[in-house]
């Protein structure tokens, strides 16, 4: 229940300010691995520990390949300390295949961006003759970006409701 409150808390965070809070987190992160160190002693405050881990580093992958912000890699490392690993991972899935449906839909709906996305990929597939792909300055155009949590809110539901 902690978990689904610290996600509700982000959600609203997140789709405000496309911000979650370093307090949030933090916070959240602290009091699973009390809550399981004195409920559970050492081996409560090392699976808490471990489900931080869990939680945290395959998605810091996807912050460094600038697919998801700071605040999301720490969110999961604190939603891994009162959930677990694999209940952390479970929802990690869930979030990312949720995230991609999102993005699929964005994406019908979003003609300007679908069309520049074929045209890259044509480019790229049809490069010049000095074997590099053409220039696509992505400098001065607006990126398109939705709140991750618009995905992870409805994965937690359906964590805990299955």
């Amino acid at each position: 229940m902690a978990a689904l409150m610290i996600v509700g808390m982000a959600l609203i965070s997140d789709v405000r300010a496309m911000i979650i809070p370093n307090r949030l987190t933090l916070t959240a992160c602290i009091c699973g691995w009390l809550f399981h160190g004195i409920v559970s002693g050492w081996s409560g405050l090392g699976a808490a520990l471990l489900g931080t881990a869990a939680g945290f580093l395959p998605l810091l992958i996807l912050y460094f390949l600038r697919g998801i912000g700071a605040g999301d890699v720490k969110l999961f490392g604190a939603l891994g300390a009162w959930m677990g690993a694999a209940a952390v991972l479970e929802l990690m899935c869930y979030s990312i295949l949720l995230a991609g449906l999102i993005g699929l839909v964005i994406l019908m709906v979003y003609r300007p961006f679908f069309y520049r996305c074929l045209n890259v990929l044509q480019g790229w597939m049809l490069m010049n003759s000095t074997g590099e792909a053409p220039d696509d300055d992505v400098s001065n155009r607006k990126r398109l970006r939705f709140p991750f949590m618009l995905a992870v809110a409805p994965a937690a539901v359906i964590c805990f409701v299955f």
